[in-house]
Order: structure tokens, then C-alpha cells, then sequence
């Protein structure tokens, strides 16, 4: 429905694209709905648009009506004895988490079918047809159950600490090295990941080789596993990594955050069998994963100088 698309993205330019019509055609949509209902649904504001009384009154009873029709839809489209279920999650922990262990999902449940939505974008669960979040950000502020606690560590691949070129003994031999880094969502800031990184371990400012940053960051450590430089590894992101040795720390400087990634479900959705099923799989994967972790800590903590190459 164009009015729900325009009101959602606030912007008839953003609801076109989504919609694959041109912007004219999406407004030409908004303007004969306006004239027949006879009131105006948005005031038009510089460079957005605003829900008037009328048109926020119109969006209460459109959002779970879409909502419902979406869930209808999709019930149509499975097969008879099948079951779905529809998630939203970042692209970096789909890629490098999730993914992966799906298909131990699948083969303990396979009468059910997962859609994935990878996207940075918060999305509404009841207005995008959606059963299940995973979400990412700082304790104090998100909702939900606790997957896991984050630790963030310096990762790169093994042939960088081979290559001879510069050492990477302790955080100061950064500056002989790329480092790889994430963009902010916010457009036009500044990443930050490395400079606050070096802050919490008490190490001064470093002036690398080159920095090299990216939209995602699975991208990062995909180019760090290529060996183009040092990321900093959010752990248990990238255990698997670690543990298959194709990225390891070169020195220790482990640091927990205070954030951390956390399921919602949706309310109306949490009685089915396949939401339950798979919220109940991802609760025994994190802690799992949460388990390796700390065990992986552990046995690393440096009783030796050169036990801190390790990985």
C-alpha cells in the first residue's frame, strides 16, 4: 500500500524505490487517496514528511491489518505440513554467526523454513511481517533475552605474523600495519572502533600504515582473514574463525564492552511451534557459544611472553 510505504520511510522518494515505481506515480497513489478521503494525510515538510491527526489515525489500523495479510500470505505459500518463520538481524552476525550454524537448525527441524532479513535497518516485527529479532547494542539500553555479552579482540590472519614486515607484539606495533575498520551507520561520521579500542587498554593514540574501512563488518574481517591488515574481532563473532585458525590474535588485549546481542519475539507470534522451536535452538547455541568463549579465555591468558602470539 503506497500510504503505508510513504509513512514509514517519511518519504515519498524512499517509498517508490522500495515499491519499484517511479516517485511521480508514488505521489500521483498519495494524492487520490487524499482527495478521497478529503483531508490531508501529511504536512510536507522540508526534506520529509509528517503524519497529520488523520493520517496517523489511518496508519493505526493499516499497520496490523498489512501485518495480518503479510502472515497470510506467507501461511498460503508454505507447503501443507511445512512451517516458516521470518527473522531480522544485522549483516555482520548473520554472516558471521548465524549462517553458519543454520544448518544444524534445518536438520533438527526440517518441516521448517527460515527467511533471513539482513539489514541494519530496525525493523517493526508486526509491520514487517517478522517473528524474530536479533539485536545489537549497549546492555543497559535493549530489550529482549541476552544472547551473549561481547569481548572485543585483535584479530588477523596467520601469515601476518609470518610475513616478517613489521612485529605485532603489543598494541604499539599497530602503527606498522593497516588497520581495518567498520564505518558508523550514521553517514559522515567518524569511525571510531580503534580509538576507543586503544583507549580502554590504556594505549596511546597509533599512527597505522593506512586505514582501510567498510560499509559492514563482515567485510572487515573478511579482509582480515585476506591478510589486508588488523580488525577488531567481537568475540564470540568470530570463534569459529579463531578456532579454524584462519585469523588469530596476536597479542592479548582482550576488552569486554557493555554491549551485547539480544532476541526479541514477537508477542503474537511466540505461541507457534516454529518460533518457539527456533528461539529455543538459538538460546542453547549462544550459550554454547558463550561457554567456548570463556573457555577459550581462559586457556589463553598469557603464562608465558610468547604464549601472547597465540590465537
Amino acid at each position: 500500500m503506497a500510504f503505508e510505504a510513504v509513512a514509514r520511510h517519511g518519504s515519498v522518494t524512499r517509498a517508490a524505490t522500495e515499491r519499484y515505481v517511479t516517485q511521480s506515480a508514488m505521489s500521483r497513489q498519495l494524492k487520490g487517496l487524499e482527495e478521497d478521503l478529503g483531508r490531508p494525510l501529511f504536512v510536507r515538510r522540508h526534506r520529509a514528511l509528517e503524519l497529520t491527526d488523520a493520517g496517523l489515525r489511518l496508519l493505526g489500523v493499516v499497520t496490523p491489518v498489512l501485518a495480518q495479510l503479510r502472515e497470510t500470505v506467507a501461511s498460503i505459500r508454505t507447503p501443507v505440513g511445512r512451517e516458516a518463520l521470518a527473522l531480522t538481524t544485522t549483516p555482520g552476525f548473520a554472516a558471521l554467526w548465524l549462517v553458519p550454524r543454520l544448518a544444524g537448525f534445518t536438520r533438527e527441524y526440517p518441516g521448517i523454513d527460515v527467511r533471513l532479513d539482513a539489514t541494519f535497518e530496525m525493523r517493526d516485527l508486526a509491520r514487517d511481517g517478522l517473528d524474530l529479532a536479533v539485536r545489537y547494542g549497549p546492555v543497559e539500553r535493549m530489550t529482549g533475552q541476552m544472547l551473549f555479552s561481547e569481548t572485543v579482540v585483535p584479530v588477523c590472519a596467520p601469515r601476518l605474523l609470518r610475513g616478517g614486515i613489521a612485529p605485532l607484539r603489543t598494541a604499539s606495533d599497530l602503527k606498522g600495519h593497516t588497520l581495518l575498520q567498520t564505518a558508523p551507520a550514521k553517514s559522515g561520521a567518524m569511525p571510531l572502533d580503534w580509538d576507543v579500542w586503544l583507549q580502554s587498554i590504556g594505549a596511546g593514540p597509533v599512527q597505522p600504515v593506512a586505514r582501510l574501512t567498510f560499509s559492514q563488518y563482515n567485510e572487515a574481517i573478511t579482509a582480515a582473514q585476506a591478510g589486508q591488515g588488523v580488525a577488531l574481532g567481537k568475540r564470540p563473532l568470530v570463534d569459529a574463525l579463531l578456532k579454524s585458525g584462519r585469523l588469530v590474535v596476536p597479542f592479548d588485549e582482550a576488552k569486554a564492552t557493555r554491549r551485547g546481542f539480544f532476541m526479541l519475539v514477537r508477542p503474537d507470534a511466540a505461541h507457534r511451534p516454529a518460533v518457539r522451536a527456533f528461539s529455543a535452538w538459538l538460546m542453547r547455541e549462544a550459550a554454547a557459544a558463550g561457554k567456548a568463549a570463556r573457555t577459550s579465555r581462559a586457556s589463553r591468558r598469557p603464562d608465558a611472553q610468547g604464549s601472547r602470539r597465540g590465537g
